[in-house]
């Protein structure tokens, strides 16, 4: 009678990963129950995720390296992966709410948001931006509901939204990335999309551009400058260890609040219950409830599916 926070299927967002071919899904090592879907298999799980009661996923690509270059052009050809896939899941399920990602990382050979400065030591900011404005129309085009722009390039949001609206999009929404941390609990992650193996590394920093974890007034000017461009929905990645910044950023917009409880935040309690040190039902539920009590509308995970089921 007295529960202040309560947690819901249609509370998550499911981040997915998909590759092409014809293979059987390939479970991601660092990330236990997680798999790598080719587009047959990723319609059948967001079918899943639908009955049970789940409404939005977010996909993204895990490219041949061979395909990566310095550019990330293939994230400009109109018949890759990710849009391939966004095809064949709407055309499955029109009304599942599909979310794409707008940055150049499964793209890249070095693994970076963005392309880099001829120095090769740093993003070049305004470039990377006309890319993903590309990005974003070509995403739309092919039926997304919200792009999903991660990368933290300045000014990013108001491009986008103005390359949308410009090119007759003005119904596909933003959902920005708009305090993102320069984590170190990003590795399962990039082990997922193989930006860890593009760059040569899974500790790759991008200080430059993502968030230092020291900063919290930060996080709301960041928030307040993406909710003027046009965002439509801000979202504070990390989650878990970030619980201050979304309770501030709840305070600071009327905006929904997403916030990402990430590949890094999932495997570590996967691996403490592995190692019979944590109950894992009990506290994937009680750091999902967490993030919701801090403020979070929205929250993206991989426990979504499973955590949807137990609580139906």
């Amino acid at each position: 009678m007295v529960e202040e926070t309560v947690l819901r299927p249609a509370d998550f967002i499911a981040p997915l990963f998909v590759v092409d071919g014809k293979g059987a899904p390939e479970e991601i090592r660092s990330m236990p129950g997680v798999f790598r879907l080719n587009i047959s298999d990723l319609v059948k799980e967001c079918r899943a995720l639908a009955r049970l009661g789940v409404p939005a996923v977010a996909l993204f690509p895990k490219l041949d390296a061979r395909l990566k270059d310095p550019e990330g052009t293939r994230a400009l050809d109109e018949d890759t992966l990710v849009l391939r896939a966004v095809r064949a899941v709407k055309k499955a399920l029109p009304e599942l709410t599909v979310i794409t990602d707008v940055a150049l990382d499964p793209y890249t050979s070095h693994g970076h948001d963005g392309v880099l400065t001829p120095a090769g030591d740093d993003v070049a900011n305004d470039r990377t931006v006309g890319i993903l404005r590309e990005m974003a129309v070509l995403q739309a085009r092919a039926g997304v509901d919200f792009v999903a722009p991660s990368d933290m390039m300045d000014g990013r949001v108001g491009a986008i939204r103005g390359a949308l609206d410009a090119a007759g999009f003005t119904d596909t929404g933003i959902l920005a990335y708009s305090a993102k941390y320069n984590s170190a609990y990003y590795g399962p992650f990039r082990d997922a999309v193989g930006s860890a193996q593009a760059a040569g590394t899974r500790l790759l920093s991008k200080a430059t551009y993502q968030m230092n974890p020291a900063n919290r007034r930060e996080a709301v000017a960041e928030v307040r400058l993406d909710d003027a461009e046009g965002a439509d929905i801000v979202m504070v990645k990390p989650a878990g260890m970030y619980l201050d910044i979304i309770r501030d950023v709840r305070e600071a917009t009327r905006k929904p609040v997403a916030a990402y409880q990430i590949s890094g935040e999932y495997a570590q309690i996967h691996a403490a219950a592995r190692l019979g040190w944590l109950d894992l039902a009990r506290c994937r539920h009680e750091s999902l409830i967490a993030i919701k009590r801090a403020g979070a509308d929205l929250i993206l995970t991989y426990f979504a599916k499973d955590m949807a089921a137990a609580l139906r």
